[in-house]
């Protein structure tokens, strides 16, 4: 007769070390014991337990009396990253984005003076903002354009040496002005823009860092202001960041430091 091993059996273990990492955001990157074991609702002697191990095995750091993710898991996220498609894996979070919101959801990379449009999960509401693969937007305007700037001062100032062109009544083009709006873009982690590049749009934006820290692309959610108007932008602000967390987090990027 066989005696079945005590405690709890691998692929447990599994979950709950799991749980501990998922548990780490790019807005909490450090958390004490007491933080991972609310956010996991494992048992406090289980969670010390484990990050022990963790922090034995390299996959997490200790910074003080809390946790970092470690790393030593950088180097396996590099290697998952190698080859892998930006624009493959932001497709499931642009419909996941799509279909929660009712909304057309993007992604928006930098060009120069412009951001392109390189992926999109349109509404299937009838009244939409036009949106499409290769759509070509002047980066000063609207949200995807203040996240681009917000986090690549170096192409911030480029942009804002140059004409900023008007094109609706709410367009920005007071470079000062600007700049004070990418501040407050870079310490909110997300931008809400109305109608400054086509009247009766309204659109909500957050960013996705490669391995480098670099902003690597803009995620937004975008509409008719007449639906997506300000309150519902900031009633999907956590919905947004949380993907643009997690694409960044796939992509095995991480935020500036």
């Amino acid at each position: 007769m066989t005696t079945e091993p005590s405690g709890p059996k691998p692929l447990l273990v599994l979950g709950k070390i799991t749980d501990i990492l998922d548990a780490f955001t790019l807005q909490r990157p450090v958390l004490s014991l007491g933080e991972l074991q609310q956010a996991t609702g494992i048992p406090t002697s289980t969670v010390q337990r484990l990050v022990s191990n963790m922090v034995a095995e390299g996959m997490l750091d200790r910074v003080g009396d809390r946790v970092r993710i470690g790393v030593r898991m950088a180097y396996w996220a590099g290697a998952a990253a190698r080859g892998v498609d930006l624009l493959e894996l932001a497709g499931p979070v642009l419909r996941e984005l799509r279909d929660t919101t009712g909304e057309t959801a993007a992604l928006f990379r930098a060009e120069k003076a412009f951001r392109v449009c390189v992926a999109v999960a349109e509404t299937r509401h009838a009244l939409r903002r036009e949106m499409h693969v290769g759509k070509i937007v002047p980066l000063h305007t609207g949200s995807a354009g203040r996240v681009l700037l917000a986090w690549d001062p170096v192409l911030a100032e480029e942009v804002l040496a140059g004409p900023l062109e008007t094109i609706t009544d709410y367009t920005v083009t007071d470079p000062d002005r600007l700049r004070v709006l990418l501040t407050d873009t870079h310490r909110d982690g997300f931008a809400i823009t109305t109608a400054e590049r086509d009247d009766g749009g309204s659109g909500l934006s957050a960013p996705v860092f490669d391995h480098s820290g670099a902003v690597s692309a803009a995620l937004t959610i975008s509409g008719p202001t007449i639906r997506l108007g300000r309150e519902h932008c900031e009633e999907y602000v956590e919905l947004l960041v949380g993907a643009a967390d997690r694409l960044t987090r796939t992509l095995g990027g991480r935020p500036p430091a």
